[in-house]
């Protein structure tokens, strides 16, 4: 199974009994917009909705971090995925917050999940049915979280990094928040960005109907930013979203796969021991 799968693969392979479709959309705090709303109104065809809040740890302020893998096992398999799931994520934005959903599989272990490419905007675009309202119950699972450690870095991790450079930071976030001369979405977090990193906006992946660009292309985007695959890599945006479309991006470009700094931004910058930089 590829990571990424185009709205033709998935309506061919709608309704296998080992595929498993899920709408995992996250709007940002300045985006007035309800995803399980959009959801309700239209999905495709026996999706359920995959929701980053709450498949993430309860024990910290930060906004979905990742879970436990107790509460991983638990919590994936309430929504009816076993370990012998094919799974697809996409999001009603074209390919923003899927990604989440797929890294998220990724880092427990599971390797047959995707993202949609160009997400549900694609989908109709193609002309492929939509239904309303609330999906069937899922069918509780046994799902056995492993761990892949190498997946994650955490703000020990980022300290560390930033202190001795055995990494490339590279952040997705648009130019002005990593430069410090836009306002973060987020009220009272300033912007700008960890020393050393590197900027790749997540946006600069995708074509113009939110599609990933090609292999070649994505690799010279990455290689402006330094990526020369002998470096260890690690992702990082505002709250861990969109860092993981910079990792489905390495990883459609054969490049090495990165850890997400899960923190990102948000933890980075309210820390008042983490060094800032901006450039004005």
């Amino acid at each position: 199974m590829d990571n990424l799968v185009s709205a033709r693969w998935l309506a061919e392979q709608l309704g296998q009994p080992d595929l498993l479709v899920f709408d995992t959309t996250k709007y940002l705090p300045n985006e007035p917009r309800d995803a399980r709303a959009e959801f309700a109104a239209a999905h495709i065809p026996g999706a359920r909705f995959f929701d980053i809040d709450e498949v993430a740890d309860p024990e910290t302020n930060l906004p979905h971090m990742a879970p436990t893998p107790g509460r991983a096992s638990r919590l994936l398999g309430q929504l009816g995925i076993s370990n012998n799931h094919r799974v697809v994520f996409y999001d009603q934005k074209g390919l923003f917050s899927a990604a989440r959903g797929w890294w998220l599989m990724r880092l427990f272990g599971h390797e047959r999940a995707a993202v949609l490419d160009g997400g549900l905007p694609k989908w109709q675009a193609e002309g492929h049915a939509t239904e309303g309202g609330a999906p069937a119950p899922a069918t509780p699972q046994d799902f056995w979280a492993d761990f892949v450690a190498r997946r994650l870095a955490g703000i020990g991790d980022m300290k560390r990094i930033v202190a001795d450079g055995s990494a490339l930071i590279l952040d997705a976030r648009a130019r002005g928040r990593f430069d410090g001369t836009a306002p973060e979405p987020r009220p009272g977090l300033p912007s700008g960005h960890m020393p050393g990193a590197c900027n790749v906006p997540v946006n600069e992946l995708l074509a113009p109907d939110q599609t990933m660009l090609p292999p070649d292309r994505l690799r010279a985007i990455f290689a402006a930013a330094g990526v020369d695959g002998t470096r260890p890599l690690v992702t990082s945006c505002g709250t861990g979203v969109t860092a993981c479309v910079l990792a489905l991006g390495l990883v459609q470009a054969g490049l090495p796969e990165p850890a997400v700094y899960d923190g990102s931004w948000t933890e980075w910058a309210a820390r008042p021991e983490t060094p800032k930089q901006s450039t004005p």
